[in-house]
């Protein structure tokens, strides 16, 4: 049995692949915040899953980005190379609005009393210039416990280049602190850059106290019911899966491990439906996420950044990430009228605890899932199945806080917050796609989450998608894309030399030990080596410029015609990115090689074919509110009863118990054979 369960701001999430049957259990709770381990070990039981029976169990969480934005971490030292004590602090220049005048820095997650210098050297070269200063590593770490510290980064000058004094600098502090985690920054990125490098490690070591006590909990707890130690993986940022104790090594490769198991869901089933340029959206109980996967293909990124917003420069983490956007904008998110009288939604989030106000649970101020209740597009004796009713009434009462300072009634200003969550999404949707050269019109929308199944048919008409794709439990999808999840491991070393014939030797020869080292990493996690490919990038720029394009290397040795081929790639690559290409000397920064460790996938079973007519699926109607297109009486079906080859046209709504998926009118609705809706935008009726 393979199992995923993914741990959301509002809902845990389990899906269960049964190998001898084939059947998929699914199993959704309230998320548990004071305990995580108790919302995971709740989802057991409503999916009926026996711990000694599960041959993979893989965890997503947001433990990791939560203690980031809610400063819930271990007080944090770190030792630098002596002059580069301030590198936190300093930052980088390019922020994101540089005509705000009233722009603070994001204060460092290292206080500058836990910043310690240290006496040692390298060069650009890796060749040591100042030899280790050991005695004083000593009573610099001896200083950051007296200080309060209870967990170390150490990021050195140059340590991507040469990690030895680093290295033996964290052996030191090992030493003379056993029981406090210690981050190096070379054990987690080997690419320059200071200032990342160092957030990265400083990071790393905030959140590990909090990872190691919680990764340590969970399998304790799963082992004690049954589960072998080894089967139990956690996704990673970058797509692929990665064992406990790596995982509890370098936690913040788990920054976006929820989202990225989405990401790989969308993949997957766009290769079933013949969708390769795909638009994935995630709409959930607190926030909203993006990608585009052109040719079925996800980017990775190591550009990612922490509390990024168009007016913070967040702070960067230097570790492969699915390159994912997202936003406050999900079903908890809570809607408001500031001080200017100015209607706003998000990005505060009602959560799991209270909820929405009509969860029932104390919850009072309005939000977007409160709003879609009043539209008629949540059935409120029905949500998950009918185990938690929805209070209409206490729906009413909170809208009613937007309703009366703006003189209308309740069901105008439920429509007047979905028009703006719609607006908020779709505005992410336009920075992922045409802000970056794509025409959305060329893409497919696969829209999951709790909520991604009510707007995708509103923002898709906005940005004239041509089609929508609902896949079979759209609430559930981020746990069922971990299923599809390969062993993997990233790693990127800087090369910095110049793409001509005379480097080939030296860049063939890196570039071969980094597909040893993460071959072998993978292989730690109990892969099988016939079953490890890689994949293999380089990163390259114009001379001069500042940052890069990612480019797929050729497969092969890496000889004088390859290293042709990879150049023309990047002036094509650049062109279309930017617009232009140059007549210039090519630099290769970095190379990148990802091992992948391919593992059983559940195969999705194929439906048997029905006649057309929906009717056998039909449950009644309801008066459903369409924006501008008016509050219409639209029939309601039920998804499990929808068969292969049935239509259904809208105006409808389709419900499920986790989630419901609204037909506009025009829309038109086709049940593949794998039970994905296909829905068609403004379709001819048939």
């Amino acid at each position: 049995m393979r199992v995923a369960s993914d741990i959301g701001g509002t809902f845990t999430d389990l899906v269960a692949f049964d190998e001898d049957t084939g059947e998929l259990s699914l199993a959704k709770v309230p998320t548990t915040p004071d305990d995580l381990t108790r919302g995971v070990l709740e989802t057991l039981d409503p999916a009926r899953i026996e711990a000694a029976r599960i041959r993979a169990f893989i965890h997503g969480t947001t433990l990791i980005i939560n203690a980031l934005t809610e400063r819930k971490g271990a007080r944090t030292g770190l030792l630098t190379t002596r002059g580069f004590r301030d590198v936190l602090e300093i930052g980088r220049a390019n922020r994101p609005d540089i005509y705000n005048f009233s722009f603070r820095k994001p204060e460092p997650f290292v206080p500058r009393d836990l910043r310690l210098e240290v006496t040692e050297r390298m060069d650009h070269k890796g060749e040591a210039l100042t030899p280790l200063d050991e005695d004083g590593v000593r009573r610099s770490v001896r200083a950051l416990l007296d200080r309060g510290a209870h967990a170390i980064a150490i990021c050195f000058l140059h340590a991507y280049r040469n990690p030895a004094h680093e290295r033996r600098a964290a052996e030191i502090a090992r030493a003379e602190a056993p029981s406090t985690p210690v981050s190096a920054s070379s054990e987690i990125t080997r690419e320059w850059r200071e200032y990342e490098r160092t957030s990265t490690a400083v990071l790393n070591a905030y959140v590990q106290p909090l990872a190691a006590a919680y990764l340590s909990g969970l399998e304790s707890s799963l082992t004690g019911l049954g589960a072998a130690g080894t089967s139990l993986h956690v996704m990673q940022s970058s797509g692929g899966i990665t064992t406990f104790p790596d995982a509890r090594a370098a936690p913040i490769r788990l920054v976006e491990s929820g989202p990225a198991g989405s990401v790989l869901g969308a993949i997957a089933l766009g290769q079933l439906l013949g969708e390769h340029d795909i638009i994935s959206l995630d709409i959930g109980g607190t926030t909203a996420k993006c990608a585009v996967l052109q040719g079925g293909e996800a980017r990775v990124t190591t550009e990612y950044k922490v509390e990024w917003t168009p007016t913070s420069p967040g702070y960067p983490v230097m570790i492969p990430v699915v390159d994912i956007a997202e936003i406050g904008a999900g079903g908890g998110s809570i809607a408001r009228i500031d001080d200017a009288g100015r209607l706003e939604v998000g990005p505060r989030s009602a959560g799991a605890v209270p909820g929405p106000a009509c969860y029932g649970r104390g919850g009072a101020e309005p939000t977007t899932t409160d709003a879609n209740l009043l539209c008629g597009r949540i059935n409120p004796a029905y949500f998950l199945g009918g185990r938690i009713p929805l209070d209409v009434q206490a729906a009413r009462r909170a809208i009613r806080r937007i309703a009366a300072p703006c003189g209308v009634t309740e069901p105008e200003a439920a429509r007047g917050i979905l028009r703006l969550a719609n607006a908020i999404t779709e505005s992410l949707l336009r920075r992922m796609t045409l802000r970056r050269g794509h025409d959305p019109r060329e893409f497919a929308l696969i829209a999951f989450g709790g909520g991604g199944s009510m707007h995708a048919s509103a923002l898709a008409r906005g940005l004239r998608i041509r089609r929508v794709v609902i896949p079979v439990a759209p609430a559930h999808f981020s746990a069922w894309g971990m299923l599809m999840a390969d062993m993997r491991a990233d790693i990127v070393r800087t090369a910095m030399v110049r793409a001509q014939p005379s480097q080939t030797t030296a860049l063939a020869a890196l570039l071969r030990e980094i597909e040893h080292e993460s071959s072998a990493r993978v292989c730690r996690g109990g892969i099988d080596p016939a079953r490890v490919s890689t994949r293999r990038f380089a990163e390259l720029r114009y001379a001069g410029q500042e940052h890069t394009v990612k480019v797929p290397l050729p497969a092969g040795a890496l000889d004088g015609s390859a290293l042709e081929e990879t150049i023309e790639r990047f002036h094509a690559l650049h062109e279309q990115h930017y617009t232009f290409r140059l007549d210039a000397a090519v630099e290769i920064v970095s190379l990148h090689v990802a091992a992948l460790g391919a593992v059983d996938r559940p195969r999705a079973a194929r439906l048997e074919r029905s006649p057309p007519d929906p009717e056998p699926a039909r449950k009644g109607a309801r008066a459903v509110d369409f924006d501008e297109l008016g509050i219409l009486q639209s029939p309601l079906y039920e998804r499990a009863r929808l068969r292969p080859g049935m239509h259904v046209d809208g105006p409808a709504v389709v419900e499920e118990p986790a989630a419901s998926t609204v037909l506009f009118p025009g829309d038109r609705l086709t049940v593949h054979e794998q039970g994905s809706l296909l829905i068609d935008i403004d379709a001819p009726a048939g």
